[in-house]
């Protein structure tokens, strides 16, 4: 059909949840940025000026690192102004390309 689908599982939770120093009075800092910032979380299908990309990082002033799934960056630091959410979230990460076949079939 032409079409190429990328498949991903990608983790559901930060797994340090507090950082490593430790405050005086024994109070632990959290490690974790809160999940939603703007509206948009980590691994969101998003638009961003016309191509289909996942939200990799997500930084408490609303830019995001957006990238496919094969790593390559889309952009390192988008306003969520310029974001459109297409999907929510999940852990396994789907990808839609137009191509002939898939790179380890090209290969054989």
């Amino acid at each position: 059909s032409g079409t190429v689908y990328l498949l991903k599982f990608v983790r559901k939770n930060n797994r340090q949840l507090h950082k490593a120093t430790i405050l005086k009075g024994g109070k632990r800092k959290s490690n974790k940025a809160p999940r939603f910032v703007k509206g948009f979380q980590l691994f969101d299908k998003v638009v961003y000026e016309g191509k289909e990309c996942f939200i990799f990082g997500r930084r408490s002033s609303g830019y995001f690192d957006l990238r496919l799934l094969d790593g390559t960056k889309v952009h390192a630091s988008a306003s969520w102004k310029k974001l459109k959410r297409v999907e929510y979230a999940s852990t396994l990460l789907i990808e839609r390309r137009k191509g002939d076949s898939s790179p380890t079939f090209a290969l054989a």
